[in-house]
């Protein structure tokens, strides 16, 4: 990964147009509904995950002694601390009870916490306009990793830095400044290191490690002043504790899983959009045939190179070439594909990325077939608008 030039790009990005970009895309993919739809599936899950995953940590001896400290780590360190400790209570009490569950109850615990995992991974493929999803394997492999190697890796790691949280966690004398920092500088890395794994593993694409960490430090960011601006609200403006009383703990911890939602889909989007972004593509408007049109423009920049000794063409060589977000032009190549006119190659070694070469002759190649795959329909409205223009007819040649 070479940081430098990514910080440089950063450094010299149209911030104007980024924060434009940026919203725009979260309105058009419905992200706030989205973040409205994990919450309620967070809060279904969020004690069978919690138990299942401590039950898989606490199978090790080697850990066992450090379930508490974790326990009060990854609540303190992911909601505000004005809940953290009724959250922690709860769940602990939840889980105890989940614990007399028999074989039954532990296999819909289980499925209940894949089902948290399968919504998120649909999430993230949409974001990126992943089209086709990871085989069943796959995607419970991946699921495995989340659920069990998640609570070992936290466990070791927490077990490497145990003797820093015995001071900053209770010790008989209270943490210097210099420790406290860096506790804090770990959680805080633990954080955008998961996000930023969550980023590069999750979606069926190809995911830069840069990217992802750039997406996984603006959430770490966003959640640790998420969570100071809500712990001063809730200090300045107690309406939740008014009104709810003993139960203000909930509305609290549902609209903090809703804000963190927010934050994690936004550090998708910016991860899935950065490429684009750094290349300095402006989006475009999808306008109707938008799609028909992008598809003549990759035909053209295909038969312009073809028979050359740089036929193949990268997506990314694409679209830079096109100045057209990756993350549109991908469906169009998808159909092209489809269609056989245009072929994929296979990537070579060391390449991140297949190449795309034009397969058929535009002399010789009706257009009938795009214009139906990506322009209109032949129904029966429009079936002598389709017999006037001659589709079939006219060569491709002709058009690009």
């Amino acid at each position: 990964m070479n940081f430098k030039q990514l910080f440089t790009d950063l450094w010299h990005a149209p911030w104007r147009a980024t924060a434009i970009t940026l919203r725009d895309r979260f309105r058009d993919d419905r992200m706030g509904q989205t973040a409205s739809s994990l919450t309620f599936t967070t809060s279904i899950a969020l004690v069978p995950f919690f138990t299942v995953a401590l039950a898989i940590f606490t199978a090790f001896p080697m850990f066992a002694k450090l379930q508490g400290a974790l326990q009060t780590w990854l609540v303190e360190s992911l909601i505000p601390d004005n809940i953290a400790r009724q959250v922690l209570g709860y769940l602990n009490q939840f889980s105890r009870q989940a614990s007399r569950l028999g074989v039954a109850g532990l296999a819909v615990l289980v499925i209940t916490s894949v089902a948290m995992i399968l919504t998120i991974d649909r999430t993230l493929n949409r974001i990126w306009h992943v089209r086709k999803a990871r085989s069943l394997a796959q995607r419970l492999l991946i699921y495995w990793g989340a659920i069990t190697l998640g609570p070992m890796f936290l466990g070791a790691s927490l077990a490497a830095t145990s003797y820093l949280l015995a001071f900053a966690r209770g010790g008989a004398v209270g943490p210097s400044l210099a420790l406290q920092l860096l506790i804090d500088a770990l959680e805080f890395l633990a954080l955008a290191g998961g996000l930023a794994a969550l980023y590069h593993y999750m979606p069926n694409t190809h995911v830069k490690w840069g990217h992802a960490w750039t997406g996984g430090v603006f959430v770490a960011v966003g959640i640790a002043l998420a969570k100071k601006l809500l712990g001063v609200y809730l200090a300045m403006v107690p309406t939740y504790s008014v009104v709810y009383g003993a139960f203000a703990t909930l509305p609290i911890l549902l609209v903090w899983i809703y804000l963190a939602w927010i934050i994690v889909l936004m550090g998708a989007i910016i991860t899935a959009n950065l490429p684009s972004l750094l290349a300095g593509v402006v989006r475009r408007d999808l306008a109707q045939g938008w799609q028909f049109q992008l598809a003549l423009d990759v035909l053209k920049t295909l038969d312009a190179t073809r028979g050359s000794l740089n036929s193949g063409q990268l997506a990314s060589q694409l679209a830079k070439a096109l100045r057209v977000d990756l993350l549109q032009l991908e469906p169009v190549l998808e159909a092209l594909v489809q269609l056989g006119w245009v072929g994929q190659l296979v990537a070579p070694e060391g390449a991140s990325e297949p190449g795309f070469v034009l397969l058929v002759d535009p002399d010789r190649t009706p257009l009938e077939p795009l214009v139906q795959a990506l322009l209109l329909d032949k129904t029966e409205a429009s079936l002598k608008l389709w017999c006037r223009a001659e589709w079939a007819r006219t060569r491709l040649r002709e058009v690009l």
